[in-house]
């Protein structure tokens, strides 16, 4: 029993150390063991923890994403908004903290001489000034954690917050690597429309010179003006996407519509035939979205704790320490000093269950927030599980695309020699130079989506910001 006399000396101390509301526990998530359409076996080794400037040797590709990292507006948006989470944070922080502050004041009084006082004679001076000067103190006595509980919230919306940035960087690497190949994919549509147009009015001058000699037809002639007709066409909607193309690409840079400066062609961009991605559960420390989303939960389940808090006294402590004198030669005086200390407590009795309803709403908003939470998660699942389908099956379609070009080229020439030769009439020749056309222009494409989809597998599995 010695030291009980000290109990009532540690009691704020172990009611200080006590916060009400429940600590935050990650909720369970069921994780597949591998992804769904992976090819490479479950492994830990994943195509995200390629840095992205290794991802493609491309030097103008890197200098067009390390310039968007720079001026991209949408990313400096987000990071301002970073900054101004910060801010709050501190700002919440701060409030755990005693405020102690300078006070100053000069007060002079006249009251009425035949006013309401009985006790003072008419004509008796009452006039009256003087200065104080001291150090003013306010505290909330944090007993319940409720302001701990705010702390917790502020920085987890806070680092939620720069999560949302690393997402916006993520975003924008493959934004701008997806606009740089679809730019470049429409640069090849040109390349292919402009060689057709000049192999078909080579057709058009020979089936031409043949008319005039009486070894063709009109409507031989007219058969070769049609793929001239649609090569010209297809130029025109090239230049136009390529236009366009360049100016989306130019806001991703934020800077105003111009040139985008080229690099490798589409052609050189070699990929892998398996692709490693890594384990599922990885995703839930990877990718940006699911740790913000993370974050978020975790902030509402400490507002439960601040509502919760509502329930117990609110012990707030102010005071003031200073002099006060009517003269300022005697202000530092010791007879001058004065000091008040006020605790005070505030304690809901009736308010209409305004309490209970705010308790009830955190719960439910924090329940929210785990099913928000379980479903980024298997969003992400499903994001890397199509990216790795359409990848497979976008390299198989255009495999299988490539030697139908082969197929259609061949047929193309044979059909020229069967013309020359008299044996077939121009519109077999016709019809395989459309159909090469035709197949040209759609394996460019499906290049086009085949680097498009590793681009999105690359975004799905989180890489990017690291």
């Amino acid at each position: 029993m010695r030291n009980a006399h000290r109990l009532p000396l540690l009691l704020p101390l172990l009611l200080a150390g006590c916060a009400v509301g429940p600590d935050y526990k990650r909720p369970p998530v069921n994780v597949p063991q591998q992804h769904r359409g992976s090819t490479a076996g479950a492994s830990a080794a994943s195509l995200a923890d390629t840095r992205w400037p290794d991802l493609f040797e491309d030097e103008k590709l890197k200098e067009l994403v390390g310039t968007a990292l720079k001026q991209n507006l949408d990313l400096g948006i987000a990071a301002e908004r970073v900054q101004e989470a910060r801010a709050r944070f501190r700002i919440v922080r701060s409030e755990q903290l005693p405020f102690v502050g300078a006070e100053a004041e000069f007060a002079a009084n006249r009251p009425s001489s035949i006013g309401s006082s009985r006790i003072v004679r008419a004509g008796t001076p009452l006039d009256v000034s003087y200065t104080q000067v001291g150090g003013a103190l306010s505290w909330e006595l944090d007993l319940w954690g409720r302001l701990r509980r705010l702390n917790e919230s502020a920085r987890a919306q806070y680092l939620a917050t720069e999560e949302g940035h690393r997402g916006v960087i993520v975003s924008l690497i493959a934004e701008v690597t997806s606009s740089y190949f679809t730019l470049r994919e429409r640069d090849l549509e040109l390349e292919i429309a402009r060689a057709t147009h000049k192999v078909a009015e080579d057709s058009l001058r020979l089936v031409r010179l043949r008319h005039q000699r009486g070894a063709a037809t009109g409507l031989d002639v007219r058969q070769a003006e049609q793929l001239v007709y649609t090569a010209t066409a297809q130029i025109a909607s090239a230049e136009r996407d390529i236009g366009q193309a360049e100016n989306a690409l130019s806001l991703l840079l934020g800077k105003e519509p111009g040139d985008i400066a080229r690099g490798k062609a589409l052609d050189d961009f070699g990929l892998p035939a398996a692709i490693p991605a890594g384990l599922p559960s990885a995703l839930l420390e990877r990718r940006p979205d699911i740790r913000q989303a993370e974050q978020i939960l975790v902030a509402s389940n400490a507002e439960i704790g601040v509502a919760r808090a509502y329930y117990f006294p609110q012990i707030s402590l102010t005071g003031f320490l200073g002099g006060q004198s009517r003269a300022l030669s005697d202000l530092f005086t010791g007879p001058a000093r004065l000091w008040n200390i006020s605790p005070g407590a505030v304690l809901p009795i009736f308010d209409a269950g305004r309490v209970r309803a705010g308790v009830r709403l955190s719960e439910a908003q924090q329940r929210e927030m785990v099913l928000q939470y379980r479903r980024t998660i298997y969003n992400a699942f499903r994001e890397v599980s199509d990216a790795l389908i359409r990848y497979d099956r976008t390299r198989e379609q255009r495999t299988q695309q490539d030697l139908l070009v082969r197929a259609l080229r061949d047929t193309s020439r044979l059909s020229k020699l069967r013309y020359e030769g008299g044996l077939d009439s121009y519109l077999q020749v016709l019809d395989a130079e459309r159909n090469l056309f035709r197949g040209q222009l759609a394996l460019a494409q499906l290049r086009l989506q085949e680097l498009l989809s590793f681009v999105e597998l690359y975004r799905a599995l989180g890489g990017g910001w690291q």
